[in-house]
Order: structure tokens, then sequence, then C-alpha cells
């Protein structure tokens, strides 16, 4: 464990299963289905066995895919425990700086993936108008930092009373 200005940080990607995070990885990065982003068939046959996600050739194109081709986290050398972790994070609300602690990576390494993981949703968020009369939305606040000092008061001298 690490202590970081009176908060610890657990070392939680080594207590997550893998086969688990990629399968959870699976249903989330490709809802409609794992296909082969070249052709869309679903036929495909373990190619190479890479370092934390298997590779494929496609048996229609023999194109060669990851799970993570076409997705924010493609080129990225993480586990599927830490891109979970990271998803969880962002989501959370959690600094850049907390996350990039609790994951070992760099500020800058997660700074850019949280970039990546926005700019995506930005760009697979609903752009149609509403249309109706009414419309009803759960509230959410979150607190962006609270005020540790009371507002500072101007310096001049408090009124006196006169005798």
């Amino acid at each position: 464990m690490w202590y970081h200005g009176g908060m610890i940080d657990f070392p939680i990607t080594e207590l997550l299963d893998a086969s688990i995070c990629m399968i959870w990885l699976e249903r989330h990065l490709h809802p409609n289905g794992f296909v082969c982003p070249h052709c869309g068939s679903a036929k495909r046959r373990l190619f190479r066995q890479q370092k934390h996600f298997p590779a494929y050739r496609c048996c229609d194109c023999d194109g060669y895919y990851t799970l993570l081709t076409n997705t924010a986290f493609e080129k990225t050398r993480q586990s599927s425990a830490t891109l979970v972790l990271l998803l969880r994070g962002i989501t959370k609300g959690e600094s850049t700086a907390r996350l990039a602690r609790e994951l070992q990576l760099s500020r800058k390494q997660m700074h850019t993936l949280r970039q990546r993981v926005q700019a995506n949703l930005n760009q697979s968020a609903p752009s149609d108008l509403m249309d109706g009369t009414s419309f009803e939305a759960d509230e959410i606040y979150q607190n962006a930092g609270e005020k540790k000092y009371a507002p500072s008061r101007s310096k001049r001298p408090a009124a006196t009373t006169g005798k």
C-alpha cells in the first residue's frame, strides 16, 4: 500500500481476475458482438497470444485484430484489469493524478487515455433533438472541492461605537 496525502492507494489491478475483465471489456466495447472490424465476420481463429490480449485472424478476410482494435484503447499496452479500473475511475470522477498512482501509470499516459475515452464518448453521444413538452432528468451533484477557509473579509478596521 502507498500513502499519499492521508489516502491509501491499493494495488487493486493485482486483485482482479484478467479473464473476467476481458469478458466485461468485450461486452462493453463491442455491445453488438465482437466481429472482424474489416469485414464484419464473426468467424475468427486465434493468431497469437500477446502479453494481455489475444490477437485474431478473420477466417473470411484474413484481417488481423484484437479486442481493442477500433476502440479508444487501441495501441495501449495495458492489462484488461487496468482498463476496467480506468473506466471505473473516470466514471466515478476520480482525478487523473489519483488514477495514475492507483494504476501505476504515468500522469501523462493517464491523461492521454482519459482524453481518448472522453473524445470517444463525445463522438458517440446522441445528437438528435428531443421532442415533447416535458422531460425527466436524474440529478447528480459532484463536489468539485470544498472551501477550506471562510471567505476573506475586508482588512478595514471594525466600526467603533461612539462613546
